[in-house]
């Protein structure tokens, strides 16, 4: 690159990260849509998180801007049409973290089912020799069904064919080239499934699909395995079903509001919750950085961007 382009970072990023960010680019942090004034027509790409993403009036407030950069892989946050009415390229870190939330979504099946958050509370506590500590439920040759049949939902399978599962996944379209049944209707798959995970894209089309209906269908024996996004389950109806226990119970690791999320589930214990930490391992998290700025470099080299959505 002969410059350095104006990037605005929405995001902290790890201090490599931020390192190398600085090397290449005159980089502005983000500290609020009244701030921008006075470099807003200067900013050429925008370096994000999936969380984040890039709110429409600071898209609106930027007139220069080329090409968003996500760390992550969520574009819910991004109004993806204006991107592609002004020609604004749209980049994620697709391939990198696919492993690490797949073997969360395991982690917590294997939490939930085998009770291990409770029993390490119950044993920290000194109660293992005065309390019967409770059964767990066996994972093996169980049914689950997976909401979301991208690369994340299909690592998912592969992971839980090794405890003799059987699968079944819902999707917006059969992927043929699975052998995994396809059910086109979510709440039959719920119906059928012993353990639900959630692997879908957030965005309007998937908001709340997840309601009271389905709870039900999973039943009093169910357990809900949340790793997509939290806008994707109503959460006043998992709410209600996990203390009814009309469901057996949920890992979950995004939420709706998060990080201040309902403190109603700091009170159940049929859950296990975690901070939105799928991707968050050194390995894949560097990775999805250097690919990030990989993607800006790429962009104003001249170059395509190395893993495109627009």
């Amino acid at each position: 690159m002969s410059s350095r382009p104006d990037i605005l970072a929405i995001d902290q990023f790890p201090p490599a990260i931020k390192e190398r960010l600085e090397s290449l680019f005159t980089i502005h942090q983000y500290e609020g849509t009244e701030a921008l004034s006075p470099y807003a027509d200067k900013i050429r790409g925008v370096a994000t998180g999936g969380g984040s993403g890039l709110p429409r009036p600071i898209m609106d407030a930027l007139p220069a801007l080329e090409v968003i950069s996500v760390n992550g892989v969520g574009t819910d946050q991004i109004d993806l049409e204006k991107a592609r009415q002004r020609k604004i390229g749209v980049a994620t870190t697709l391939g990198t973290l696919t492993d690490d939330v797949a073997d969360m979504a395991i982690a917590l099946m294997l939490a939930v089912m085998r009770e291990t958050v409770l029993n390490d509370r119950l044993v920290r506590a000194g109660k293992w020799p005065t309390q019967p500590l409770p059964l767990s439920r066996s994972v093996n040759k169980k049914r689950m069904g997976i909401a979301g049949f991208g690369h994340i939902g299909q690592a998912i399978a592969h992971r839980a064919t090794a405890f003799g599962m059987e699968l079944a996944y819902f999707n917006s379209r059969p992927r043929p080239e699975s052998t995994v049944r396809f059910e086109p209707d979510l709440k039959a798959l719920a119906d059928w499934s012993d353990v639900l995970v959630l692997a879908v894209s957030g965005g309007p089309r998937s908001a709340n699909m997840v309601d009271a209906a389905i709870l039900d269908a999973l039943g009093p024996d169910g357990v809900l395995i949340n790793i997509a996004r939290g806008s994707v389950v109503d959460e006043a109806a998992l709410l209600s079903a996990l203390k009814q226990k009309r469901i057996a119970g949920a890992g979950l690791d995004v939420f709706q509001n998060e990080p201040n999320i309902n403190p109603e589930f700091f009170t159940l214990e049929n859950t296990v919750l975690q901070a939105h930490q799928a991707s968050a391992t050194v390995e894949t998290r560097t990775a999805m950085g250097n690919l990030m700025v990989d993607n800006l470099v790429a962009h104003f080299e001249g170059k395509p961007l190395l893993t495109p959505i627009l």
